[in-house]
């Protein structure tokens, strides 16, 4: 593991949310001063506070450890269900929009494909 990149990250996550170590802490439920040690490569996270790390700053610890350069958490790669079998919810698309205006069916179009995740 490079304990550099690591402490990197950790930092910039921080930096980019444009918290103090200190609020990061109270957020997070650790001292302070394992945060300015984990910034400084003095010690390197357990697997729970990467579990933290990644959970607060929706990233995954995989980015975190430098393993890829992506940082795509859980909500980045939400998949929504899809909607052309849900009969409610073509329904209520329905409702949403008149059926004689040519701008409400290219909007009913978009949400359709919106809904259904763009296949």
């Amino acid at each position: 593991m490079d304990k550099k990149l690591i402490s990197t990250r950790l930092k910039t996550l921080r930096e980019s949310a444009k918290l103090s170590q200190k609020k990061l802490a109270d957020e997070m439920g650790i001292k302070q001063p394992l945060i300015a040690k984990y910034e400084t490569e003095i010690v390197l996270p357990s697997l729970a506070v990467l579990t933290k790390y990644g959970d607060y700053f929706d990233v995954s610890i995989d980015y975190i450890l430098g393993r890829t350069d992506n940082p795509q958490g859980k909500l980045y790669s939400y998949n929504p269900k899809t909607f052309e079998n849900d009969e409610r919810m073509q329904e209520f698309i329905e409702m949403c929009f008149d059926p004689n205006s040519s701008a409400n069916a290219k909007l009913k179009e978009a949400l359709i494909k919106l809904l259904e995740g763009q296949k």
